[in-house]
């Protein structure tokens, strides 16, 4: 079976987590700030929290952002159920907003008609790894005073362009504020948080790296960084400058406080070393990817049966999917298509039910047509297998395989 994402595991990530079992230490130690610096080198964003997986990170992200019980958290529907679970984590609503129809991407226009009083943040899924609007996105919440938490689980790696994207004509940041990092003709790396509060990333086995189960959030924000680091640590500090019981002498070196309702977030130096060793090779492992999403769109381009994923002026995708959408004679034949190319073994799978449409949300009262182009999106949707472990002629099965089941759908 070609599996539709996973893992490219070489010697030297086995090697770097031979070298962490054989020091002395296995978590908490040195290898987890590493990359964590690492991360910030790479986005260009000033602070990196590691998690224990990218959920974690996106429970951190709304904690830090300071949602709570009452308020709303505006999101897309076409995401896995943890991106607006995290809101529930918290007490606070989700708000789905549709999609594009072509990126499955938040539609700017529509985020701006769903913000409330009660609005707090607003969190866009950079839909397969292809970058949102982030300009217009960033406008419309500024002006409403909304925290921007990218989730950008599926993005690791791609880039969006400053200039020349939609954006209603909002200005940048200043020059004191842009990230440290050049990536040329005013691109920025998803995650430099230049038009965001927070970015998320996920490093789960079908992502672009990995740690085996692992993320974590950029931030350039010192304030939303300290409250990241406690909430991952059971809400304990053991900082003397920031204990808050000042009236009395510390009962010694041993002492911490606990200053809120935190977990045990944290990421094993285990963890932490693959995906410092992984790091490395992620721009190799998108320009794979990014190889053969072209390969599909030379062998795809015009075909009547299925529309390719689109890639924005402003967007250079990181494809952590390669989402084909059926044509509207093939879309109600979906199931038997799906079930056929699994059996010719392609391991394809579909990226998403509308979250809103699970029984549990059905439950609290979200109801089928909210967005419908979210529900045409996911009608229409198959992810065929891309990832930097394929080689050309395992590409070249899955387009005669794929030709050969739409042919007889």
């Amino acid at each position: 079976m070609i599996p539709y994402s996973r893992q490219l595991i070489e010697q030297d990530d086995i090697e770097a987590v031979t070298q962490v079992l054989r020091s002395d230490f296995l978590t908490q130690g040195p290898a987890g700030e590493s990359f964590e610096s690492a991360l910030t080198s790479y986005t260009g964003a000033r602070y990196a929290v590691l998690f224990s997986s990218g959920t974690a990170a996106l429970h951190a992200a709304h904690f830090a952002a300071g949602v709570g019980k009452g308020d709303e958290v505006i999101t897309s529907p076409i995401t896995f159920a943890a991106t607006s679970n995290a809101a529930l984590y918290l007490g606070a609503t989700p708000v789905f907003v549709d999609v594009e129809s072509d990126t499955g991407n938040m539609d700017v226009e529509g985020f701006e008609q769903a913000i409330t009083p009660r609005s707090k943040a607003v969190v866009p899924v950079h839909y397969g790894g292809h970058p949102v609007d982030l300009k217009g996105i960033s406008l419309v919440a500024k002006e409403s005073g909304l925290v921007v938490i990218e989730d950008a689980c599926h993005a690791l790696g791609a880039e969006y362009r400053t200039t020349g994207s939609r954006g209603r004509g909002v200005e940048g940041p200043s020059e004191a504020q842009r990230p440290r990092l050049e990536t040329g003709d005013d691109w920025i790396k998803i995650g430099s948080c230049e038009y965001s509060d927070m970015t998320v990333f996920s490093f789960h086995p079908v992502k672009h790296i990995t740690t085996g189960e692992g993320g974590a959030v950029l931030t350039n924000r010192s304030d939303y960084y300290e409250k990241l680091r406690i909430f991952r640590t059971h809400g304990i500090t053991k900082d003397p400058s920031k204990f808050r019981l000042q009236n009395r002498e510390p009962d010694g070196d041993w002492y911490y406080e606990m200053h809120a309702l935190g977990f045990n977030y944290r990421i094993s130096d285990i963890q932490a070393a693959l995906g410092m060793s992984q790091l490395r090779k992620l721009d190799r492992f998108v320009s794979r990817r990014r190889e053969i999403a072209e390969r599909y769109e030379t062998a795809f381009t015009s075909n009547p049966l299925f529309a390719t994923p689109p890639e924005r002026s402003y967007a250079k995708s990181s494809y952590h999917l390669y989402p084909i959408r059926l044509s509207d004679k093939l879309r109600r034949n979906k199931s038997e298509i799906f079930s056929a190319l699994r059996k010719a073994g392609t391991g394809v799978q579909v990226h998403y039910i509308p979250v809103y449409l699970h029984p549990y949300y059905r439950e609290m009262g979200y109801k089928p047509g909210i967005c419908p182009a979210a529900e045409e999106f996911y009608q229409r949707e198959i992810s065929i297998p891309l990832h930097q472990g394929m080689d050309n002629e395992t590409v070249d099965t899955v387009i005669k395989f794929l030709r050969r089941s739409l042919n007889n759908g």
